[in-house]
């Protein structure tokens, strides 16, 4: 399943301490620490992000939120995209998005494969699915997709 970033920030609202800026080279250049991996980078705001990452206004009012994440019309984006640490790159924060039976925003599930959802009959259904699928199935993805349109739900 191919996973599509929607660009709504969620993922990284909780994310400020996993990025520490060590040092501050230039306006948009900084020097810093993946702090689960200790690996030292240089962030360099996107060419195309400079505008929106020079008002700190927002970043200020979110301060568990990763300092490179910045709102953008609709959207919240990531400003050093292009240099941000491989923790970023790889992580996946909705592996699939669940819609009942109206196209209805039902859950989600996350690249732990946990689902997030207040819907009963979906909460049924993937604990169904979980007596027969192991979470470390290399195919379990796919096969928790399949048993959550068995029970008429959309995946995306």
């Amino acid at each position: 399943m191919v996973f599509l970033c929607t660009q709504c920030g969620t993922c990284c609202m909780y994310m400020g301490d996993y990025i520490e800026i060590e040092r501050q080279i230039s306006q948009f250049e900084f020097e810093c620490c993946s702090v689960s991996t200790g690996a030292p980078f240089v962030a360099r705001v996107d060419a195309d992000k400079k505008e929106i990452f020079s008002d700190k206004t927002w970043s200020d009012q979110h301060p568990t939120a990763c300092r490179f994440l910045r709102p953008d019309k609709d959207l919240i984006r990531c400003t050093i995209h292009e240099t941000s640490p491989a923790q970023c790159k790889f992580y996946r924060c909705v592996v699939m998005r669940v819609f009942d039976s109206r196209g209805e925003l039902a859950g989600t599930v996350t690249g732990n494969l946990s689902l997030h959802s207040d819907d009963r009959d979906l909460r049924i259904c993937w604990e169904a699915a979980e007596r027969k699928i192991s979470h470390l199935d290399a195919d379990a993805e796919t096969r928790f997709c399949r048993a959550l349109e068995r029970c008429g739900y959309r995946v995306e």
